[in-house]
């Protein structure tokens, strides 16, 4: 069945065509979800982040079908991460903001597809960038000389700033910083759900950003 608003599965259309007032209800059990990760309560977020996955996938693969791009399955985990992480930035920020003047489905659909459009210009980008260079053009950016000691001394800083880190914050920095890779990965190389590696990954870099200061 085809979705009633732009971005939400879970809205329910009025005969008019319009939205009906239960769409707009934020719903007890809803309510206290939100309060409950904002609490930090334990498995709270687990809760959230299995009730809502499916919601955000739609968006994502929704969005990308209207921009007319093909995701792989790891550009596709790497953006509902984003997504996952853009709930949880600044002490959980847009869960804060959530007035309750919508359903939570509807404003969360809203916040995905805000981050799922930033990550996919990122894509289109980066893919325009790996496009063959014409037949004598140099590379913007040389590989060696100043630009390749630069990129070396930046690692040789990062490998100290991982002493601060604990075992498991400083093997997710090394594998997507340092390895370069995916989130989708990282949790089939640790086990570790999808939904914890982008939060832990932020709590890693502003220790790091601490030490660095």
């Amino acid at each position: 069945m085809a979705a009633t608003t732009m971005d939400s599965p879970h809205a329910t259309g009025s005969p008019s065509g319009g939205t009906s007032p239960a769409a707009a209800i934020f719903t007890p059990e809803d309510r206290e979800l939100v309060q409950a990760c904002l609490q930090g309560q334990s498995a709270a977020w687990d809760t959230f982040v299995t009730r809502f996955i499916g919601l955000l996938a739609f968006v994502v693969d929704r969005t990308a079908a209207q921009r007319q791009m093909v995701l792989t399955p790891s550009d596709r985990e790497d953006l509902l991460a984003d997504i996952l992480l853009e709930i949880l930035h600044h002490n959980a920020a847009v869960l804060r903001s959530f007035a309750g003047r919508s359903s939570l489905a509807t404003y969360l659909a809203v916040v995905a597809r805000r981050v799922a459009v930033r990550g996919m210009t990122r894509l289109a980008e980066r893919s325009r960038g790996r496009r063959p260079l014409a037949e004598g053009h140099e590379p913007a950016h040389p590989v060696h000389g100043e630009d390749g000691q630069g990129r070396l001394a930046d690692r040789e800083q990062l490998e100290q700033l991982l002493g601060g880190l604990d075992e498991i914050e400083a093997r997710l920095v090394r594998l997507h910083h340092l390895e370069a890779r995916s989130y989708g990965e990282i949790s089939r190389l640790t086990g570790m759900p999808l939904g914890s590696i982008g939060p832990t990954l932020a709590r890693a870099r502003q220790k790091m950003k601490l030490h660095a200061e």
